[in-house]
Order: C-alpha cells, then structure tokens, then sequence
C-alpha cells in the first residue's frame, strides 16, 4: 500500500451549487483523510478554494477578472478555508499547517529544499496535515503556477508521493471529450488520442479542466508518481481507493 499520498481537490468539488463554500463536503474528505492517517498513510492536501470562500465571505456572485480582485478574494478567503479545515481536523485530533506556494518556490533549489524538509518533519510527527494552496494574494502571471492540479503534481514529486489523487465532481477521463460516455479506467500513454479527450474548465469558480489534469498527471510521472483522476463526491472515495478498489482513472505513465 502507498504511504505518502498527495490529495488534490478542485474549487468545483468544494463549494456548493450557489456558489458558498460546501462545509458539509470538507467535512467528509477530512474524515476520510483522518482515516488513512490512522492507517499510516501519509497525507499532504492541495486545496483549492480560496478565492470561492472569499467570493461568499465579500457577498459576491460571480468570480472577479480583474487580477487584482481575484487576490483580495484569496486574502479573504484562505482563512476562511482553512479555519473550516481545522474545525474538522480538531474533531480528529488533527492539526493542519498551512503552506502557500508560487512557481518561483519551486523552481528555487532553497525554497523546494525547506519545502521538503518542512513536510517531511510534519509528516513524520502524524498529528499534522500539511494543507498547500497557490499564494494566489501575491502570484502575478510571472510566479503563479496558474491551477492547483499542476501544483498538486509538482507537490506529489517534491514529497516524494507514491500516489496523487485528483478530486474534483468528475468520474475521470471519459471516452467523450464533452465529459460523457464511458469510464477509462487505465491510461499508460499520454497521446494524441487522450488529449483530444480532454474538455475546458468546469465553470467560472473551477479555473481547472481535464487539460491541466493531464498536464498534472504528466508532471506527476516525471517525478515517478502515479495519478488517479476520480469524483470527489463518490462516498469514501480515498478510502475505496486505500481498500484497492479501482476507481477513476489511473494513469501510469512512464517517463519521457
């Protein structure tokens, strides 16, 4: 069984039909993620959602576009997120510890050496569930990685994961590019064919789509790291997937 898991889960999957934060829904994947820390896997989670909760918390219907609005959003927003985090990880007697990223962090050897060593003595001591988001406050187009998929691949390799495991409202790559038809259950080669498979982003609080998903997956596997693809909204979803049961779509893919 994998021991380090970095777990990924998209705006869609966390905010409700009109737009607010879905507490209920947190609630839920931090049970389960409390569970598999009590059978020994470890779990970092990437979480998106900031600026959805700071869109509830400022009274807004629809996602700013100004850069500059957007990163008031997070401001507001993240904390918010995170105290909903941490009330249900205090029901488990879990603690989380956030970590704000931008592409620059990672492309610095000091910043992803302390990254690591952070995680990895967080990890280590079990109590504690390293939460990382986009430092969407300060990330310009410059130092922003741009979606939470790609930055849970990057994650996934600096932790050394053996699994990422992308959440969003999606059942994974499905054999119709609008999202319907059938389950893929396995992909091992990402070409041609796959990619055309791959939809655009899910509405306007979802910046994210099956296109950075594949992009994630592929980033992940440079690293040595597999990835499934699979609906949050499955009950037990990471618990399943702890039991071995094939949910989603794995994607195995080797190195180029």
């Amino acid at each position: 069984m994998a021991k380090r898991w970095v777990i990924k889960l998209g705006s869609g999957l966390l905010t409700r039909k009109d737009g607010k934060v879905d507490r209920v829904q947190i609630g839920r994947i931090v049970d389960q993620v409390a569970a598999l820390n009590k059978r020994g896997i470890q779990v970092v989670v990437v979480t998106s959602g900031a600026v959805a909760a700071g869109m509830t918390a400022m009274g807004l219907d629809k996602r700013p576009k100004e850069a500059r609005e957007l990163q008031a959003c997070a401001t507001v927003g993240q904390p918010e997120l995170m105290s909903e985090y941490g009330k249900h990880l205090r029901r488990h007697k879990l603690l989380g510890s956030q970590m704000l990223l931008t592409y620059w962090d990672l492309d610095s050897r000091a910043c992803t050496r302390n990254a690591r060593a952070t995680l990895d003595l967080l990890l280590a001591r079990k109590r504690f569930i390293p939460i990382i988001n986009e430092n969407d406050a300060i990330a310009d187009e410059e130092i922003k990685v741009g979606d939470n998929d790609r930055l849970s691949a990057h994650v996934a390799a600096l932790v050394g994961a053996d699994l990422l495991i992308i959440l969003s409202g999606i059942q994974g790559l499905m054999t119709k590019s609008d999202g319907t038809g059938d389950l893929i259950p396995s992909v091992r080669k990402l070409d041609d064919s796959v990619r055309a498979l791959a939809g655009g982003a899910g509405s306007e609080r979802n910046v994210g789509g099956m296109v950075t998903k594949l992009l994630a997956a592929e980033i992940a596997a440079e690293g040595g790291v597999d990835t499934i693809i699979a609906s949050g909204r499955h009950p037990n979803v990471l618990i399943e997937i702890a039991a071995g049961k094939k949910l989603g779509t794995r994607f195995s893919l080797q190195k180029k």
